[in-house]
């Protein structure tokens, strides 16, 4: 049995009473993580505002959100679509902000129409960047390896096959060299890859070390012609309202026959329809993706038939590392509103 002598109380509070039916009070910080999925950015983020009694972190179910969103002070929004209405309902709200960098479920206009700031955790220095390119490695390696059809051969008792192929001498395309692009990009050097990658802007100054780290560099009406060097393509872009799909049947047709096309971005990048045609065909080489075009993905989405197919559950930027750095950020936001003072870490857009 526990000894109920080393329970917090404060902890004890939060497990019986329900996020709704608290006490209202001016002194206390309501911070709220809209949904279950993520769990561990609001689990690491309550460990870390414990010693402080005065932030109140909540966990919401999506459809209780327009109901409560009265409540808080800070929305953590993760996967929550928040629209004008909802917005317009968040009367104490003074600042929205992701648990990443994706903002693209937010109405950012209604936000700021309603005088609530919003703003992201920026990738670097979190370890998100990091992480989410380590799991574009990982996916690549998986492709290349045939992780799926070396498994049939684990069952079947097969030893020596499939025959695998090797990043060494491979050409990898990072579409969206920002954070995470960068950090690919410095990852793939050891394997002995060569890199190329496009932007829409690109530093001034040619000793830039981010830059030297890309064999070539384009900008992004550039794209079709990079595909069509490239053995992997890799999605690195924030999705908004100009690259929303813009991995589609032009772009998967402008890439080689054979070529892999990775994803650890958002999956509204890529044009779903063209990429199951093209894994049909066999023009695509195979596909790994970190998210999916609807989330949570369907495990009986007829894309998943394909060997050449690798599809994680959104948890490239779901680390130890990454999101206890993340935590920290969303709990020193919600000391700072508090205390009335400057808030920092993070990046506003509006």
């Amino acid at each position: 049995m526990i000894d109920a002598s080393l329970v917090n109380p404060y902890d004890r509070q939060r497990k019986l009473v329900k996020p709704h039916e608290r006490m209202v009070g001016k002194d206390v910080t309501r911070v709220l993580f809209c949904g279950p999925h993520f769990p561990d950015s609001n689990n690491f983020t309550r460990d870390y505002v414990q010693p402080y009694p005065f932030i109140q972190v909540d966990v919401v179910p999506l459809g209780d959100v327009p109901e409560v969103i009265k409540n808080y002070h800070i929305c953590v929004v993760k996967s929550m679509q928040l629209d004008s209405n909802v917005i317009s309902r968040a009367t104490k709200m003074k600042i929205i902000m992701q648990y990443g960098v994706g903002l693209e479920g937010v109405d950012i206009d209604a936000a700021t129409k309603n005088g609530i700031k919003v703003a992201r955790i920026p990738s670097e220095g979190t370890g998100n960047a990091a992480s989410c390119s380590e799991m574009a490695i990982y996916l690549m390696l998986g492709l290349l390896k045939k992780q799926n059809e070396m498994q049939i051969s684990v069952q079947s008792r097969l030893l020596g096959q499939p025959t695998g192929d090797t990043l060494l001498g491979k050409t990898v395309f990072i579409l969206g060299y920002g954070n995470i692009g960068i950090e690919l990009a410095k990852r793939l050097r050891p394997f002995g890859s060569r890199v190329i990658a496009t932007k829409r802007r690109w530093p001034d100054s040619n000793i830039d070390s981010d830059s030297s780290l890309v064999d070539e560099k384009g900008s992004h009406e550039d794209i079709y012609t990079f595909a069509g060097k490239a053995d992997i393509v890799v999605v690195c872009l924030r999705l908004n309202k100009e690259t929303a799909e813009v991995v589609d049947k032009k772009f998967i047709s402008s890439m080689n026959k054979g070529a892999l096309l990775v994803n650890i971005a958002r999956g509204g990048l890529i044009n779903y329809e063209s990429a199951y045609q093209n894994l049909e065909s066999g023009h695509l080489g195979g596909i790994g993706i970190d998210v999916a075009w609807s989330e949570p993905f369907d495990p009986n989405d007829p894309i998943l038939k394909f060997k050449n197919v690798i599809i994680t559950p959104h948890v490239a930027g779901v680390t130890e590392y990454s999101y206890r750095s993340m935590a920290k950020v969303v709990g020193d936001v919600a000391l700072q509103l508090h205390e009335g003072l400057p808030l920092t870490g993070i990046e506003f857009v509006n």
